[in-house]
């Protein structure tokens, strides 16, 4: 007798327009696992796996891997982490839109000068290959969003602290009236969503980042005033403003990923002014470490990040690094925790990581969600160790 309210595999795929094969496939491949398996063998789906399919799908056109949707869907069994999923398969829709236009664009004008007997700039042709080479590069802001969105979120909504990360970075900042600020590495634009309408008049913000498609989205949809921000894509270890053009400099969890840092933290004192202020964010060891330990506890051979960023620029030693360009250096930490009860949420996050957690979680995922949930129980504690440093120039 089949189960209720759910569908056979052939039944499956005809709803979804594809062939059995590809559903037999994606089970194999641990991208769709059927949500009940008979006694025989037989395989049902269900609604949730349906738009579970329809996500699939959708990642397949636009591109990606069958190994990159894995990683991308895997956790999309919660409502919340789905929906935000497809929020961002929009905006990578929309990116797509925009950069077909301008292959269009050159087309066409490529066109009208070998109509007219003109003589071609061949240039062009190279920029319009440059223009049809940006999936990658889409694809790779995608994951990027994916990953940083992921950790705000985690954060966001199981912190104990009432304040929040960015109002308290905010508050550390000293914003006046008139002032001119930088930020580097400004990733979504978290910290000016959240705190935009508490910026005095006459301030001018310049939010810079080295991934044009980042600025991208945050002009597009963040709803930042027109004329207060600015957006500048470019790499931090060469600033293009001159010497003592801002008040304040932010860099808020961002020198650890520099490949120069010493470099960096020189520019960064370079273009402020006489007693401008640089604020740099960063975490110390013990920065979720009940994360790291869950891990580990499931496979010891996972490393969550290849390197300890906070071995490079962390609470311990970053005041040191900066002492050499700045003055007045002073550590300011953010007290907090977290206390969460979500499983899917928590692997959401471990899945966001830089390391190489995927190797090891992906095909086991059904048996790690189990062990995550057997660990959380009703609240799982988590260590934040955060901050910012504050120096003058």
């Amino acid at each position: 007798m089949e189960p209720s309210d759910y569908y056979t595999s052939g039944v499956f795929a005809k709803m979804a327009h594809i062939s059995l094969r590809t559903v037999r496939y994606y089970d194999q491949q641990n991208i769709l696992k059927p949500t009940y398996v008979a006694p025989n063998g037989r395989r049902y789906y269900s609604d949730q796996d349906f738009v579970r399919l329809q996500q699939i799908l959708l990642l397949k056109y636009l591109g990606f891997s069958l190994e990159e949707i894995k990683e991308l869907t895997i956790a999309g069994q919660d409502e919340r982490v789905l929906v935000h999923s497809l929020e961002l398969q929009r905006k990578l829709v929309q990116d797509q839109m925009e950069h077909l236009k301008l292959v269009e664009q050159a087309l066409h004008d490529m066109s009208e000068e070998l109509r007219q007997d003109k003589a071609v700039d061949w240039s062009d042709m190279l920029n319009l290959i440059h223009l049809t080479g940006m999936e990658n590069r889409l694809q790779t802001q995608y994951q990027n969003s994916t990953n940083i969105s992921a950790r705000i979120r985690l954060h966001s909504l199981f912190s104990r602290n009432p304040e929040g990360w960015f109002p308290w970075v905010y508050d550390q900042c000293g914003i006046r009236s008139g002032m001119q600020v930088l930020e580097v590495g400004c990733g979504n634009g978290r910290l000016w969503v959240e705190n935009q309408s508490r910026l005095p008049q006459g301030v001018h913000v310049i939010l810079s980042d080295i991934s044009d498609g980042m600025l991208r989205d945050v002009k597009r949809d963040a709803g930042l005033e027109e004329g207060v921000f600015e957006y500048r894509q470019f790499d931090c270890a060469d600033i293009p403003y001159p010497d003592a053009s801002f008040d304040l400099v932010i860099a808020n969890y961002l020198l650890f990923y520099c490949a120069d840092i010493p470099n960096v933290c020189a520019e960064l004192c370079r273009v402020l002014k006489p007693q401008g202020r640089v604020v740099c964010g960063t975490y110390g060891p013990d920065h979720m470490k009940e994360v790291t330990d869950l891990v580990r506890a499931f496979d010891d051979r996972i490393t969550l990040s290849s390197d300890a960023l906070y071995d490079r620029f962390g609470r311990e030693n970053g005041g040191e690094q900066l002492r050499n360009y700045f003055t007045q250096v002073e550590w300011r930490g953010y007290n907090d925790c977290l206390e969460v009860d979500q499983p899917e949420l928590l692997i959401e996050y471990i899945l966001s990581c830089h390391g190489n957690q995927n190797s090891y979680i992906l095909d086991r995922y059904q048996k790690f969600r189990a062990f995550v949930a057997g660990r959380i129980g009703k609240k799982f504690h988590i260590t934040k160790d955060a901050g910012v440093f504050i120096g003058q120039k």
